[in-house]
């Protein structure tokens, strides 16, 4: 690579993408931390006042029974099934689901084959924040009381196992009157699935629920799974079926969402796990969902609270299905369940979302076969980068063949530049006749890299998302979805944090090397920021990168060294400077024919030649 103006032009708007993104990102980031403390205090507030509420239902299992349940007319009470909490387990091959008589319903999800940071089975939904519940009617026709089915205890069936190998348990809620009204609470787990299937069944549901209404609430604690909570927060979103269309938000960005239309489901993805609830009739419109942000000490990604409507048939018997997600943000996983929870993976979102189609069809499957082939993300992201850079080596090649066609010109331009002096007009209109005279593209240097952009974002994105790479020890790193911290400073060091990257530090490096063996290769610049330019940039990497997960800056560190060693044969094996200059030469002798666009740019600077010579005329 032969850095001229002109491929210091490109590298110049390449390294602005580069921190214009980083810029974004940055003040993303910046806002994210702005707003944490204000909504901490809010939540702690909130969670003060709620706790004062709840006080004296928790004082005793008399006081919760006699608050809820007590009316004028004793044959109007609902039965408890049990007076103590009781717990029953289903489980498959990829999760053990505890559920409890309380509220009939989940109560804790471990994923098998997902460590914590613990070194146990990962767990979700397993917090006292955590439930789902939904009012109904307690009381007598002349009496009306009221009460949350998450305060109440059902009676606990048998686990059944169904023919398909599937297995089932269910919970009742019955009254000692002679309404008829019943509600039963009944989950499927199925073999080798995260979905749990939920169904309410209800006798008379004209008489349990207002207006045939479910107001049923979902919440949620996304407890912290990865070591960097502030990280995984970023990476942090709510998404949901809106209408039949897929939308989402990032949680530091805002803090609710109303629903005015149907909705097929919602959603919170923290980096590598989500919590979806579903309803199979979808939710009505007047819904909505909030969520807070609670400080890192607390250990919580977000909270959500979902309070979202149902319209259930005034029959006798009504069934409400509903189905419940909590697993791995997979890519495959998800699209098998054919509903679209893989749209809020971040294979290239927003503004970004040009890359996805790279991430789906190319660097997704590729990397699944390599890693399926190794068995290690380590070496799979190695033989990713070398085919990468396999498929974009012609692009590779025209750079580097754009730079050595520049710098046979490079005698001639010298020579245009001692003519002309500091005419820049008159040289800039020489120079370009020079190139076209030559048959070479002074931007046929940058336009390749800048094609190369896409990549980039694209990487960038799955690095962030692959559950593959969470928890994958290679070399020193213990997890290749987070960054690797051998060195740790022991205090927080601006922009670049507590540690150093040593695959970062591999990066940098590399990237230094690059510059210093193309810089080798290029006549002394008299222009001292484009002569320094090219060490800047790496200088930057090293603080841009620290934080960013120890796979990614591992691919850079592979992808540079490829660079280095195809620079070098390129440069020197494959290009052929001599036939490079018989090829400028035989250009030359050709007849030239100039486009529209050529024409009009040497209209313009011509006339703007005889302004500026005007100009200098008339002032003396």
């Amino acid at each position: 690579m032969k850095f001229d103006r002109n491929t210091v032009i490109g590298f110049v708007i390449l390294a602005a993408l580069f921190f214009g993104y980083f810029y974004y990102t940055n003040k993303e980031q910046s806002a994210y931390r702005k707003d944490k403390l204000a909504k901490q205090q809010v939540e702690q507030a909130r969670i003060d006042s709620i706790n004062k509420a709840n006080q004296p239902k928790q004082d005793s299992l008399a006081r919760i029974q006699d608050s809820i349940l007590k009316v004028t007319n004793p044959v109007a009470k609902f039965v408890l099934g049990d007076s103590i909490e009781k717990t029953s387990v289903l489980e498959n091959s990829l999760i053990k689901v505890t559920f409890t008589n309380k509220g009939g319903q989940l109560k804790q999800v471990e994923l098998k084959k997902f460590k914590g940071q613990d070194s146990l089975p990962v767990k979700l939904a397993g917090s006292d924040f955590d439930n789902i519940s939904y009012s109904i009617n307690t009381g007598s026709a002349s009496v009306q009381r009221s009460a949350e089915t998450a305060d109440l205890f059902f009676s606990m069936g048998q686990t059944v196992t169904n023919k398909d190998g599937s297995q089932t348990l269910s919970f009742q809620l019955n009254p000692n009157d002679s309404s008829g009204r019943s509600i039963t609470h009944e989950f499927t787990i199925r073999p080798d699935n995260y979905m749990v299937d939920f169904i309410v069944r209800m006798k008379n549901a004209a008489q349990l629920l207002t207006n045939n209404t479910m107001n049923l609430t979902w919440k949620y604690a996304a407890a912290q799974q990865e070591s960097d909570i502030s990280y995984e927060k970023q990476n942090t979103q709510v998404g949901y079926i809106k209408d039949g269309s897929f939308d989402y938000h990032t949680i530091a960005k805002r803090n609710d969402k109303n629903f005015d239309e149907k909705t097929t489901w919602i959603g919170i993805r923290q980096r590598f796990f989500y919590g979806i609830l579903v309803a199979k009739n979808d939710f009505s419109s007047g819904s909505n969902m909030e969520w807070t942000i609670p400080a890192d000490s607390a250990r919580t990604v977000v909270r959500s609270t979902a309070n979202m409507k149902l319209t259930v048939p005034a029959a006798a018997e009504s069934a409400i299905p509903f189905s419940m997600y909590y697993g791995p943000s997979d890519y495959h996983i998800l699209k098998k369940y054919d509903m679209r929870f893989e749209k809020l993976i971040n294979l290239g979102q927003g503004m970004y979302s040009f890359v996805r189609p790279i991430n789906k069809f190319l660097i997704l499957p590729v990397f699944d076969f390599f890693n399926g082939l190794t068995k290690n993300p380590g070496i799979a992201i190695i033989l990713l980068t070398l085919l990468i850079r396999l498929l974009i080596s012609p692009l590779t090649y025209t750079s580097y063949l754009s730079g050595a066609k520049m710098k046979a010109l490079r005698p001639e331009i010298a020579k245009l530049k001692d003519k002309f002096g500091e005419d820049k007009q008159a040289m800039s209109m020489e120079q370009m006749k020079l190139f076209r005279e030559a048959g070479v593209n002074p931007l046929g240097g940058c336009i390749p890299a800048l094609l190369q952009i896409p990549i980039f974002f694209a990487l960038f994105s799955f690095f962030n998302a692959e559950t593959a790479l969470r928890g994958a020890d290679f070399l020193w790193s213990h997890d290749l979805a987070a960054y690797d911290a051998p060195i740790k400073f022991g205090f927080n060091f601006p922009i670049l944090g507590g540690h150093l990257s040593l695959f970062n530090v591999m990066a940098c490096i590399t990237s230094f090397m690059i510059s210093w063996y193309s810089m080798s290769m290029t006549p002394d610049q008299s222009n001292p920021v484009l002569k320094y330019m090219p060490y800047i940039f790496p200088v930057f990497l090293l603080f841009f990168f620290n934080n960013l997960p120890s796979g990614l800056t591992w691919y850079y560190t592979v992808s540079n060294l490829v660079t280095l060693g195809l620079q070098f044969v390129i440069q020197n094996y494959i290009i052929n400077h001599d036939k490079i200059l018989e090829k400028i030469e035989l250009n030359r002798k050709k007849p030239k024919t100039k486009s529209k666009w050529q024409e009009r740019l040497e209209q313009m600077q011509e006339q703007q030649k005889k302004m500026k010579e005007s100009q200098q005329r008339g002032r003396r």
